[in-house]
């Protein structure tokens, strides 16, 4: 049987041009967190970029979606492309500009604007992230859309496989240099590329009611959102979700990095990666049934769970099952956060109200990421360090150091997100939404 049907040639150019762009722009985040916890040695300095990357994403969602409803979804492709070469290229000017000596200090004012420069760039890609599920919309049939999601988790772990790889091994090899001008080619490729992708769309409609008012239009967003029962309560679990998730984004890496080297941390990334490859081909394959809220809200149960269970033991063994199992799962959330939203928007509104979501869901996790890097830092790790409070209580089990306190942190996380869950799944805004989504029948768009 056919995975998904509809314009199914365009679909695939579109997935492989994006993660093309997915592969350079994960690997530039990547690299530049990994680079500047080896320069600098500091927690906090991981945790500001996860904070920078996390800010500007909450603050670019809306206007994103408004640019993806507004215009050619084409354009928007193209013009995320060009802004992120132009930043990485302006990024690469100061990083041969710039005295090596400044980059080893996490103080140092240059060492900033190279990182913003970089994770700018990054947020430009955001454009393509927002609009790819309302190209699903535009181009698959109705009832195939939750496997085309799948598909695109298939591509996001396929970036991730190959981006693990390509950031662990440059950073070792020369720093930052191989990785920007890796960036610049890539892109400019995609570009390219792009140019010959003909997408079957109409110019973007203001007249119509579902597109309401042109540009942001937060209000009839709003309304939009407010009118589906449950789908506010359904935004807000996921923001909370993603302000817990702040915690696991801003201390992974150096909690990783303190048990290998940043080779093996790489390669390992590429391996687990292929978790998120397997779980998005299963998604296309089974799809994901006739409840997808149940079926997200279960998956975030098990997914606190790994979060809890995997730092209980100080080995990068017990962690690598647990990343797997959360990468093979993953796809599967994503797809039925995505699919619910296609169900029940119209389509006109898609951009904007996934826009919306992204910002929503992100808003918290800024904050998470720039309290928690120094609160550990300088809280859970003393704790848990010779002569801490926590070493000497449960120090003789869980373990002692600065690595046991960043896992301390993991396991009441993991606490907390299991408790939430639960409590949604028990909500009357989880039954009124699994009750709507079970009997709307889903969007089609005309050509």
């Amino acid at each position: 049987m056919t995975v998904v049907t509809g314009h199914v040639r365009t679909f695939y150019q579109l997935l492989l041009n994006t993660g093309l762009v997915s592969i350079i722009n994960f690997s530039v985040w990547f690299a530049v967190t990994f680079w500047t916890y080896l320069q600098t040695k500091s927690v906090f300095a991981t945790g500001v970029i996860s904070g920078i990357f996390l800010v500007l994403t909450a603050l670019t969602g809306i206007w994103f979606g408004s640019l993806v409803d507004g215009h050619r979804k084409k354009t928007v492709l193209q013009g995320s492309a060009l802004a992120s070469l132009g930043l990485y290229a302006a990024a690469l000017g100061v990083h041969q500009a710039v005295p090596d000596a400044a980059f080893h200090d996490p103080a140092d004012a240059r060492l900033w604007v190279f990182v913003l420069l970089l994770m700018s760039g990054v947020i430009a890609g955001n454009i393509r992230t927002i609009a790819l599920p309302t190209l699903v919309t535009l181009l698959i049939d109705p009832d195939r859309r939750d496997r085309a999601n799948g598909l695109v988790g298939t591509v996001s772990g396929t970036s991730f496989l190959v981006t693990s790889v390509i950031s662990g091994v440059l950073v070792a090899f020369d720093g930052m240099f191989s990785v920007l001008v890796l960036a610049l080619v890539v892109l400019g490729l995609s570009v390219v590329h792009l140019a010959f992708v003909g997408i079957p769309e109409r110019e973007p409609s203001h007249d119509d009611e579902a597109a309401g008012a042109p540009g942001v239009d937060l209000r009839g967003t709003l309304r939009i959102i407010g009118g589906v029962p449950g789908l506010p309560a359904l935004i807000l679990f996921s923001t909370f979700n993603n302000f817990l998730g702040g915690v696991f984004m801003a201390l992974a890496d150096a909690y990783g990095l303190s048990l290998v080297s940043v080779q093996a941390w790489g390669l390992l990334w590429g391996v687990l990666s292929t978790g998120f490859i397997v779980g998005g081909l299963l998604v296309a394959r089974t799809g994901l049934g006739s409840r997808p809220v149940r079926l997200l809200l279960l998956i975030n149960v098990v997914l606190w769970m790994i979060i809890l269970i995997f730092p209980l033991w100080a080995s990068i063994i017990p962690m690598a099952i647990g990343m797997y199992l959360y990468m093979l799962l993953m796809p599967y959330a994503e797809a039925a956060e995505q699919t619910i939203l296609q169900r029940v928007v119209p389509y006109e509104r898609q951009g904007r109200v996934f826009g919306l979501a992204q910002s929503a869901e992100q808003a918290a996790s800024p904050l998470t990421a720039f309290l928690i890097s120094p609160i550990t830092q300088f809280v859970f790790i003393p704790f848990m360090s010779d002569g801490g409070a926590g070493a000497d209580a449960i120090g003789s089990w869980f373990g002692t150091g600065p690595d046991r306190g960043m896992a301390l942190v993991f396991v009441l996380t993991g606490i907390i997100g299991v408790i939430a869950t639960a409590l949604a799944m028990a909500s009357r805004p989880y039954r009124s939404l699994s009750g709507r989504v079970a009997e709307e029948s889903p969007v089609t768009v005309g050509t």
